[in-house]
C-alpha cells in the first residue's frame, strides 16, 4: 500500500526540484515564496527590492548555482521599450575625464569609439558613452545608470593617470580595457603593440641608411605603457651594432631649450616623437628635412604637419574590444577574470614627405 504524506515542507521539496534540473528565476521563485519580478529584481540589484529581500535572493540564487544571463535581460528590456521592434544590446564606452590629460588625446578616443561603434553595430549592440570623473559622473551614479538601463558590457577607454573602477559591482558587468593596464580592478585588455611597432619602425630606417636614429617622449607617454617606447628603443640599439647609440630625451617637459641643447650635441639623423613641433626644432638648428635628417612620428594622429609615422589604428583597437566584450557577455561571464589577458594591435607604418626616398637595390 503506497503512503502519502502530507504536510511536507515546500522549501525542501523547492530545493530537491532545484538541484535536479538547471534553476530558473520561475524556480527561485517558487521555493522563496516571491514573484518571479522580485527575484529577477533583486538580482539585478533595482532598488525597489528591500534589501533583506534581495540578500536573500542572492544567496539562494548562490547556493542553487543560478547564474543570471545579462543578455537575456537585456533583450526582455529593450523588447518592452521597443515594443517588439529588433533587438540591439548597449554597450557603454566610460572615458576618464582628466585635467591633466593632453587635448590631442581626444582625437585617439574619438576614433577608438568610432570603431566601436561600427562593430557594435555589425553585431547587433549599439554604444553609449560616459564620462567619469572631474567632470562627469562619480563611479557610484555610473554604477545607478548602467544598472538601471540594463547595461552589461562596459569598454573603458585609455587613462592618463590610473583609473580605479573597483566601485563598479562588477558581478553585473564585463570589462575590456583599451590600453595595457588596469588594476583597479584587473581587467582583459586590448591595446596598440608599442614595443613590436617601434621596432619595426627603426628597422624600415635602418633600411633607408639611418643610422642615428634617436627617441624624444614625454616622461608620462612612456611609463603609462609600462615603458614599452623605451625599452624597444634600447633593445634595438644594443642588438644592431651599425646603429650608433643617441640617448633618448625623455623629459616631463616639452621644451625648446631642452630639445635644441640634446639635439646639437647628439646630432641624430633621424628623431622619432610624438610631438611634432620637435621637427620645427629641428630645423631651426639647420637641419634639412628629408635630405640631411628624418623625422617619424610616433602617433600621426597627433602630427599637426605632414610627416611619416605610426598609425596605432584606435578603430582596430575598438572593434576588436567590442569583439571580445561581446563575446563576454554571449558566454554570461561577468565580474573580474581570474587571469585578464591582453590583446595587442601592431601599428601601421605611413609614408610621409619627412623621410628620404629608399635608395634602389643594385
Amino acid at each position: 500500500m503506497k503512503t502519502v504524506a502530507f504536510g511536507c515542507d515546500r522549501r525542501k521539496v523547492g530545493q530537491s526540484e532545484m538541484a535536479s534540473s538547471a534553476p530558473t528565476l520561475r524556480s527561485l521563485a517558487r521555493v522563496l515564496g516571491l514573484s518571479r519580478t522580485t527575484v529577477s529584481d533583486a538580482l539585478r540589484g533595482s532598488p525597489r527590492v528591500d534589501p533583506g529581500t534581495a540578500a536573500r535572493v542572492r544567496k539562494a540564487a548562490r547556493e542553487a548555482g543560478y547564474r543570471r544571463n545579462p543578455l537575456a535581460g537585456a533583450l526582455m528590456s529593450e523588447l518592452r521599450r521597443s515594443r517588439g521592434t529588433a533587438f540591439r544590446g548597449v554597450l557603454a564606452a566610460v572615458d576618464f575625464n582628466e585635467p591633466d590629460r593632453p587635448d590631442d588625446a581626444a582625437r585617439f578616443h574619438r576614433e577608438l569609439v568610432a570603431g566601436a561603434e561600427i562593430r557594435a553595430t555589425e553585431l547587433g549592440f549599439k554604444v553609449e558613452r560616459f564620462s567619469v570623473g572631474h567632470a562627469g559622473v562619480s563611479v557610484q551614479r555610473l554604477d545607478s545608470i548602467l544598472q538601471s538601463r540594463g547595461i552589461h558590457g562596459v569598454i573603458l577607454l585609455p587613462a592618463w593617470d590610473e583609473p580605479d573602477l573597483s566601485n563598479l559591482d562588477w558581478t553585473l558587468y564585463a570589462g575590456i580595457y583599451t590600453d595595457y593596464i588596469i588594476e583597479r580592478p584587473a581587467l582583459h585588455s586590448v591595446c596598440s603593440d608599442h614595443y613590436r611597432s617601434l621596432l619595426a619602425a627603426l628597422q624600415r630606417l635602418a633600411a633607408l641608411g639611418y643610422r642615428r636614429p634617436a627617441l624624444f617622449l614625454h616622461k608620462h607617454q612612456d611609463e603609462r605603457l609600462q615603458y614599452r617606447w623605451g625599452a624597444a628603443f634600447r633593445a634595438f640599439q644594443e642588438s644592431h651594432p651599425a646603429i650608433r647609440a643617441v640617448p633618448p630625451l625623455i623629459v616631463d617637459t616639452y621644451t625648446r631649450e631642452d630639445f635644441v641643447r640634446w639635439f646639437r650635441k647628439f646630432k641624430p639623423d633621424v628623431v622619432l616623437a610624438h610631438n611634432t613641433e620637435a621637427l620645427d626644432w629641428m630645423e631651426s638648428c639647420g637641419a634639412d628635412v628629408p635630405a640631411s635628417h628624418g623625422f617619424v612620428c610616433l602617433n600621426v594622429l597627433m602630427k599637426t604637419r605632414p610627416c611619416a609615422g605610426l598609425d596605432l589604428q584606435p578603430r582596430i583597437l575598438g572593434a576588436r574590444s567590442t569583439e571580445l566584450l561581446i563575446a563576454q557577455l554571449q558566454r554570461n561571464e561577468t565580474g573580474i577574470p581570474e587571469w585578464p589577458s591582453t590583446t595587442t594591435i601592431p601599428a601601421r607604418w605611413v609614408d610621409g614627405p619627412t623621410l628620404r626616398s629608399a635608395k634602389p637595390s643594385r
